[in-house]
C-alpha cells in the first residue's frame, strides 16, 4: 500500500480498533532421570548399561540445520474457518494422505524481508523482471516490445505524498518509495509481479469461455472440473506446467447458503515429497468475473533457493496429540472444542510473507459446536501444528486460552 491510499487509511482508523493479537509462546521441556539403588557388586554394570541406553534413546540433532521459529498468524478479517453441512464437502487435491510415510521434509528460508519500518526490503528487481517477462512470454506477448514499469508514483505524485507527511509533522519513512512490484500493460493484458514471486495476469476485457462451460462463482464441483479441462488445454502455455494436475478446491458455503469452488493447477511430481512441494508452492489459479468470463490468472512460484535442510517430521497422530495438549496456532476465537470434534487432517506448507521459514504443518479442521446452525450447517475452524520434530522448534506454541 502506497501514497495517498496509505495515508487516507491511517486517518480513517479509529484507535479503539487497533488491537494486538498475541500468541503466547513458551517451551516446556523437562528430563527426569531416576537411578535405583543396587548392590555394590552390580553398580558399575548398571551404570554402564544406563549410559548406553541413554545414548541409544537420545535423538540426534543436526547442528548444521538452523532452529526453526513458528510465526504468529495475523488476521484482520476475522478467523480462518469454513462452513459446510459435512466435512466431506470441503475438498482439494492435496496429494498428501495419512498413508504417506515420510521421515523428512524440506524447509526453506523465506527470502522475503521487512525492514524496521515494516516495508519490504532486499527486493531483487532483476529477479522479478526476469519472472514477469517469462510470464508475459507465456501469455503470448513479445517481450522485446514491452515496457516494464514500477509501482512507484511519478515525481508530481511523490511530492504530494511528501507534503502530506510533512503536514502531519512526520517525515517519509525510509524505503517508502522503494519499488516492490513490476507491471506490464500490453494488448489488453496487465501483469503484476511482486517480490513474493507471484504474478497476477488481468484480462481487460475479460475472456469469454465457450457456452457449454459453466464458469460462474457458484458453479458445481462437476462444472468446475469440466472448466478445468478446458482451461488446461486452452491456456497450456500460460499455465507453464509440464504435467498439470487439476485442483478443484473449496466447497464451503457463504452467508447466503451458496457453495463455492475454485480452479487451480499444480505440477505432478516424481515422488511423494516432490508432489507435496509442487502442490504448496508451484501453483496456477484461474478466476472468473460476474459474467462467467476469465478475469484473472494468478501464478505463484515462491523463491525456494535457500534451503534450510531436510527436517525430521512427526506423524499425523503425534501432531493430533500435540493439538489436544494445546501446541497449536490458530485465529479461531473459541476454545479448542475437544478431540471428538477433530474432523479432518492435512499436511501443508504455510507460505505467507510473514513466515520466516516455509515449513510443513499439520492443518486440522475442528468443528466449532458454538456455531452450528439450525439448518445443519457447521463451521470448521483451522488449527496448525508444526510437522517438524519439536527438537528443531525454538518456540513451540502453547495455547494459553486467551484470544487477545
Amino acid at each position: 500500500m502506497r501514497g495517498n491510499e496509505f495515508l487516507d487509511k491511517m486517518e480513517l482508523i479509529d484507535p479503539s480498533y487497533i488491537e494486538g493479537a498475541d500468541v503466547m509462546v513458551s517451551k516446556k521441556k523437562s528430563v527426569l532421570i531416576r537411578l535405583g539403588v543396587v548392590a555394590a557388586c552390580l553398580a558399575f554394570t548398571v551404570f554402564a548399561g544406563a549410559k548406553i541406553l541413554s545414548h541409544e534413546n537420545k535423538k540426534i540433532i543436526n547442528s548444521d540445520m538452523p532452529m526453526l521459529s513458528v510465526s504468529e498468524i495475523t488476521s484482520t478479517m476475522g478467523y480462518e474457518g469454513y462452513t459446510a453441512y459435512d466435512i466431506s464437502e470441503l475438498v482439494n487435491a492435496n496429494p498428501w494422505n495419512e498413508d504417506f510415510k515420510l521421515s523428512t521434509l524440506p524447509v526453506y528460508q523465506n527470502t522475503f524481508n521487512y525492514d524496521e519500518n515494516n516495508f519490504e526490503s532486499g527486493v531483487d528487481l532483476d529477479k522479478i523482471r526476469k519472472f514477469i517477462l517469462e510470464i508475459a512470454n507465456r501469455a503470448g506477448l513479445d517481450e522485446n516490445n514491452l515496457t516494464v514499469t514500477y509501482d512507484t508514483p511519478d515525481e508530481e505524485e511523490k511530492q504530494k505524498i511528501i507534503d502530506k507527511f510533512n503536514s502531519a509533522g512526520v517525515t517519509v519513512p525510509k524505503g517508502y518509495f522503494t519499488p516492490t512490484k513490476l507491471i506490464i500493460n500490453s494488448q489488453g493484458i496487465e501483469i503484476e509481479a511482486d517480490s513474493s514471486m507471484t504474478a497476477t495476469v488481468h484480462f481487460e476485457p475479460a475472456l469469454a469461455v465457450p457456452s457449454e462451460y459453466n464458469f460462474t462463482h457458484f458453479s458445481s464441483y462437476n462444472d468446475k472440473c469440466d472448466v478445468a479441462e478446458y482451461l488446461k488445454t486452452k491456456y497450456k502455455s500460460l499455465i507453464g506446467i509440464e504435467n498439470p494436475q487439476a485442483d478443484i478446491f473449496g466447497g464451503d458455503y457463504n452467508i447466503y447458503g451458496q457453495q463455492q469452488y475454485s480452479v487451480g493447477f499444480f505440477e505432478d511430481g516424481q515422488d511423494k515429497t516432490e508432489k507435496i512441494i509442487n502442490y504448496n508452492f508451484n501453483r496456477v489459479t484461474f478466476a472468473n468475473d460476474d459474467d462467467g468470463k476469465l478475469f484473472i490468472v494468478r501464478i505463484c512460484q515462491p523463491d525456494l533457493s535457500v534451503k534450510a535442510g531436510d527436517y525430521p517430521v512427526i506423524s499425523s497422530n503425534e501432531a493430533r496429540q500435540l493439538l489436544i495438549k494445546g501446541n497449536f496456532i490458530t485465529t479461531v476465537p473459541y476454545e479448542f472444542s475437544g478431540e471428538e470434534f477433530i474432523e479432518k487432517t492435512e499436511l501443508i506448507y504455510r507460505t505467507d510473507k510473514n513466515e520466516k521459514y516455509f515449513m510443513p504443518y499439520y492443518r486440522f479442521y475442528v468443528e466449532l459446536p458454538e456455531l452450528k446452525q439450525e439448518n445443519g450447517l457447521k463451521t470448521y475452524g483451522i488449527y496448525y501444528v508444526p510437522a517438524v520434530e519439536s527438537e528443531y522448534i525454538s518456540d513451540m506454541p502453547v495455547w494459553d486460552g486467551s484470544f487477545n
